[in-house]
């Protein structure tokens, strides 16, 4: 009999299709179809290194199994298998067939089903936990239309965000389906594929943006939907999306994420903490509550960060929504004539109510942008809530499981 083994698997229900675990594993242990990204069970050597770079930790998933899932098995994976009972199986082994052929050589029953556990206990220790979304959110749609069997939108729109004298260009587009189905949340992303193909001659994998409008479409009862994107210096598809006209077709894949999403609650208090183009989803949040929640006042709390007033994508439509509505804090850390500030330092203006909104059983927390703010805004939670007597560790793993926290960075 062969003993069990640890499996490393990605959630398909969770993944965004982004493929950066693939360009990162140095083995070329991760691979891809139309359908899903998987782990091949004989190339991966566990090194990790796909772990950090994952933006919604559908990566860091594990399953201890007798036989390893194939990479057809987990091609046509939907949602991820449940753990097998290796306790209940392995306690009606016989022992003298099991020793030697099992975790520990020449060991007992006893033995043995500690060591299963303690490879159970190792599979489950991901470094950043699962994250799920919230309980009354909508369940989404995900991965409805892929490489293999795009969409083609329509472009609608193509606006500059950022003031002219700015050297961030930063798009909003707006793509219109016609009769295509393609229902979408707020909070999910979507594929565009750049034309052309690679270096290798096959077609440009797609390039994952966050949708900026709510779920009802940007224009209320169209059937279209929004992105914010910024130009990138070399970026194959962010020139092109940037380029795009009016009445020009792109392919598009997804929609892509099932955690990262809207509470469908009135009473929910959002706390959103973002830098550049990560502000898109939290756009499509604002409007949804907006138009589903009329005179909602004192629910949303957004920290946007940014280099200046310049910088920042939808600074005007942002100034003009009710500050009772939608109390905002910017930070820009290259403002002439002002000290530097990011948005963790304005995190550490507001301890009390930050401290009050990790306690709150209403209040979700929203982390988007750069990975750079990442560590910064860690920083700033796990010392806001020591202030307040509270162990974040512990803290934000519990809202993690009971789906208010959610951090995508990229």
């Amino acid at each position: 009999m062969t003993a069990p083994v640890k499996q490393h698997l990605i959630d398909p229900e969770i993944c965004i299709r982004c493929y950066t675990c693939e360009m990162t594993c140095p083995v070329g242990a991760i691979q891809h179809d139309d359908n899903n990204v998987v782990v091949d069970p004989d190339a991966c050597d566990f090194c990790l290194d796909c772990i950090p770079v994952c933006p919604t930790g559908s990566i860091d998933e594990w399953r201890v199994v007798q036989t390893p899932y194939s990479l057809e098995e987990q091609f046509e994976m939907d949602e991820l298998p449940a753990q097998e009972d290796f306790a209940s199986t392995s306690a009606s082994t016989d022992p003298q067939t099991e020793a030697g052929t099992d975790i520990g050589a020449d060991i007992g029953i006893e033995a043995h089903d500690a060591a299963i556990a303690a490879l159970l206990a190792q599979a489950h220790s991901g470094a950043g936990g699962k994250a799920t979304a919230p309980k009354t959110a909508a369940k989404p749609t995900i991965n409805l239309y892929n490489p293999g069997h795009p969409a083609t939108a329509l472009v609608q729109g193509n606006y500059r965000l950022t003031d002219p004298a700015s050297d961030a260009d930063v798009r909003h587009i707006i793509l219109d389906l016609g009769a295509l189905p393609f229902p979408v949340l707020e909070g999910q992303s979507i594929g565009i594929i750049p034309p052309g193909h690679d270096s290798k001659g096959k077609p440009h994998l797609p390039r994952l943006y966050s949708v900026s409008s709510p779920r009802d479409g940007e224009r209320p009862g169209f059937n279209n939907l929004s992105l914010t994107v910024k130009r990138e210096g070399g970026g194959l598809c962010s020139n092109y999306v940037c380029d795009l006209a009016q009445g020009d077709r792109v392919q598009i894949t997804g929609p892509f994420g099932a955690t990262f999403l809207l509470p469908s609650d009135p009473q929910a208090h959002l706390l959103m903490i973002c830098t550049g183009t990560g502000s898109a989803p939290f756009r499509g949040f604002t409007m949804r509550r907006q138009r589903e929640y009329k005179g909602l006042e004192n629910s949303m709390t957004l920290i946007f960060g940014a280099r200046t007033p310049r910088d920042l994508p939808y600074f005007g439509p942002l100034a003009k929504v009710p500050q009772a509505v939608l109390h905002k804090d910017f930070a820009f850390s290259r403002e002439d004539g002002s000290p530097k500030q990011y948005v963790q330092d304005k995190l550490r203006e507001h301890p009390d109510k930050i401290a009050a909104l990790m306690q709150d059983p209403k209040a979700h927390i929203y982390i988007c942008g750069l990975k750079a703010m990442e560590q910064g805004v860690e920083e700033a939670m796990r010392d806001i809530a020591r202030g307040a007597g509270l162990d974040w560790s512990a803290l934000r793993n519990t809202l993690r499981q009971e789906g208010r926290y959610h951090v995508e960075t990229y």
